[in-house]
């Protein structure tokens, strides 16, 4: 069977710096590398993406060091796999260089039908929505995920914890 839906995601960030100043070069000086792989990964359908190729240089809120970056997928495990189980994640080891530290959740997952290509003002509500009800089949985390409407099965806990260093 064909799914009719599709995973998006967006998380979020502030970084510590201009993007031009030279202590960010390590972060942007490889968003090229990791959307490449972002690009040909198996189960990976879109990225939001602005002038520059990648979704640095769109203004979501007038907050010039607050960037987003959002993505769809054909599943949970796929973008699993490509957050924690490439490249992606060494640079994700080193977000402390460049970004300042979360005060909040800073990424959601939600279905969305086959097709449709979310808007990063739809990604920032599901985060807030996340934020403020916690997870359900309308916004929700690796950790609590829920089915695409389409699948009547529970959805596989998923850890990012064995992968990745994170904020600790």
């Amino acid at each position: 069977m064909v799914s009719t839906w599709q995973l998006a995601q967006i998380n979020v960030g502030t970084i510590k710096y201009p993007q031009e100043d030279p202590r960010m070069g390590g972060f942007m000086n490889r968003l090229d590398e990791i959307n490449a792989i972002a690009d040909t990964s198996l189960g990976f359908v879109w990225r939001l993406q602005g002038d520059s190729g990648n979704a640095t240089d769109i203004d979501v809120g007038g907050e010039p060091l607050f960037i987003v970056n959002m993505s769809v997928w054909a599943s949970a495990k796929v973008l699993f796999d490509f957050v924690y189980k490439t490249t992606h994640t060494q640079v994700m080891v080193q977000r402390r260089d460049w970004f300042e530290r979360p005060q909040n959740l800073y990424q959601v997952l939600w279905w969305i039908p086959t097709g449709h290509r979310p808007s990063a003002q739809e990604g920032l509500e599901r985060l807030q929505w996340l934020k403020d009800n916690g997870p359900s089949p309308h916004a929700f985390t690796f950790k609590t995920q829920f089915p695409s409407p389409d699948d009547r099965t529970k959805a596989d806990e998923m850890s990012p914890e064995p992968f990745c260093s994170g904020w600790n």
